[in-house]
């Protein structure tokens, strides 16, 4: 049967959302996978299957590829957005995921986009080790921010690196799990600077998490401070590292509503 659908982005990292009671759950994996096509589907780097519930809503998350991811942070705030614009007495959302409910705070809106701060949590297994990846021995971060991450502190930040280290990392024997991939400069105490290649989908314009996780590493062991201006290819999120936890800061577009013909 045709689904509902929305697309929403921030900073260019692009969702499509659905109603999970239209899904049959057996079938959502390649459901993923059709609808975040390119090229034959609707394009994304991942599908979210929402349900409503009283303070927000609840997540389920899955990557272009079909895999299933425990929660993104720029997904989370597409999902707030679309929970605001049909309930906008709600300020104060809370998102349910598969690595715990996240609480946010709407704190601005201009035209489409609107404004959240997100509580993500605090940083967890947070440690450096070192892997031989793409030809080299690469010194990282490993930390779970409710994903893994692998942070490459240092070295050069472009994309021919990112291609070259970021899909090995991603599947190292070191993460049986899979991991997200940053490769991170620190261009100031206040300010660094990432490219992502994200776990199940490839380089990508932005992730929350990745920001969150580059933050946390930058400063434990770049010299940054607890609160930064993140820098990827979308555009500029912020993060502080507090007793609280991680907070990210940043802006969702929903962009489309629609449906899709299967």
């Amino acid at each position: 049967m045709p689904l509902d659908l929305v697309k929403a982005h921030a900073y260019g990292n692009d969702f499509l959302f659905v109603p999970i009671g239209q899904t049959a759950e057996a079938g959502r994996a390649a459901l993923a996978r059709r609808l975040c096509d390119r090229h034959t589907g609707v394009g994304g780097d991942g599908l979210v299957l929402h349900a409503p519930t009283g303070a927000g809503a609840r997540m389920v998350l899955y990557n272009a590829d079909g895999g299933r991811a425990e929660v993104s942070g720029n997904a989370v705030r597409c999902l707030a957005a679309i929970v605001v614009r049909d309930r906008p007495a709600l300020e104060r959302p809370v998102i349910e995921t598969d690595a715990g409910p996240i609480p946010l705070a709407r704190v601005g809106s201009a035209g489409r986009r609107t404004t959240f701060d997100a509580l993500m949590g605090p940083p967890a297994g947070l440690r450096q080790r070192r892997l031989q990846a793409g030809g080299e021995q690469v010194e990282v971060v490993e930390l779970s921010v409710g994903n893994p991450q692998c942070i490459v502190l240092g070295g050069e930040v472009s994309e021919r690196r990112l291609h070259r280290l970021g899909a090995v990392l991603a599947t190292h024997p070191a993460f049986p799990a899979g991991t997200n991939v940053e490769l991170v400069e620190v261009e100031s105490a206040s300010r660094i600077r990432i490219l992502i290649w994200e776990r199940g989908v490839g380089p990508t314009a932005a992730s929350g998490t990745g920001a969150c996780a580059s933050a946390v590493a930058a400063a434990a062991f770049g010299g940054a401070s607890r609160g930064v201006e993140v820098v990827s290819p979308g555009g500029a999120q912020r993060v502080r590292w507090t007793e609280e936890g991680v907070q990210l800061t940043g802006w969702a577009d929903i962009v489309m509503t629609g449906r899709w013909l299967e």
